[in-house]
């Protein structure tokens, strides 16, 4: 068996159980979502740490507890956005992640000036950059999958992370298809093989798809919620695209290919979730300003 086919049956293989774990964490109930994404959140954030070690070497010099310090602190940041969907009787994942908040708002900068010598703003910035980033973005899916008040609307809470997971995979799908069948006009120096062709099939195609998808699910009656879909189809692909440029020029700056190596012949959680980091902050805001 060839090197290229032995390739492809990884990739396809890791394609399969990957959509498999993902189906399972977003489709069983909101507490497989949360242990899911606490998982790609721990996953994105030692991937970020060593992407910026590699660009920025000042970055190795945070100590120890910085380091999965700010980690758990973005964990912390992700439990206070969830909502009423996480709350039991004895316990709350909002409250338990705002006392988390409060306690680590304090260490860490006390830790910084004990352990480190000359602490490094800039290092701080980095660390607060990937708060933002990557910890923030999770709390808001999050918050989303919880957004409309249990168990009546769970299925609606469900429907709308499927709805921005779908609309980010089916861009990325058609954005490859369009760009290899139409694409001449490279899109950005970040990504030489991203095309304009390509990047704006893949928004069109999304766009289309996600209303057909939300018209039969609705029964094709409320045509409101169908332009609902199409409208998060649009901020996803677009700001989706956006969030794989950044990652590219990540990786580039870095002179690496990939930002890890979790899931073969797809990189690592970076990889997979940069799009998804970038576009959700920008649905949650359109949700919760029109929804």
């Amino acid at each position: 068996m060839s090197i290229q086919a032995v390739n492809f049956r990884i990739r396809a293989l890791t394609s399969l159980v990957f959509v498999a774990v993902m189906l399972f964490g977003l489709l069983w109930d909101e507490w497989s979502f949360f242990v899911l994404f606490s998982i790609i959140h721990f996953g994105c954030w030692i991937e970020y740490q060593k992407l910026l070690a590699k660009i920025d070497p000042a970055y190795t010099e945070i100590s120890s507890f910085q380091k999965y310090g700010v980690i758990i602190a973005g964990w912390c940041i992700m439990m206070y956005c969830s909502k009423q969907g996480y709350d039991t009787e004895n316990f709350s994942l909002h409250n338990a992640g705002l006392y988390g908040c409060i306690l680590f708002l304090f260490i860490l900068p006390v830790a910084e000036i004990l352990y480190v010598r000359k602490p490094h703003l800039r290092n701080m910035g980095y660390s607060t950059l990937g708060l933002i980033y990557i910890s923030l973005s999770l709390g808001l899916l999050l918050n989303l999958r919880t957004y409309y008040p249990a168990p009546v609307l769970d299925t609606v809470n469900k429907i709308l992370v499927i709805m921005i997971v779908l609309s980010l995979w089916v861009n990325d799908t058609m954005a490859y298809l369009t760009g290899s069948v139409f694409g001449k006009t490279p899109l950005s120096a970040i990504s030489p093989k991203k095309t304009w062709e390509g990047t704006i099939g893949g928004i069109v195609f999304s766009i289309i798809i996600m209303g057909v998808v939300g018209y039969f699910l609705n029964s094709g009656f409320e045509m409101q919620t169908v332009i609902q879909w199409m409208i998060v189809a649009a901020i996803a692909s677009i700001t989706g695209t956006f969030g794989d440029l950044l990652q590219s020029k990540l990786k580039r700056m870095a002179n690496v290919k990939d930002s890890g190596r979790i899931m073969p012949g797809h990189g690592g959680f970076l990889d997979r979730f940069d799009s998804l980091l970038f576009a959700t902050p920008f649905i949650w805001l359109y949700i919760a300003i029109f929804a």
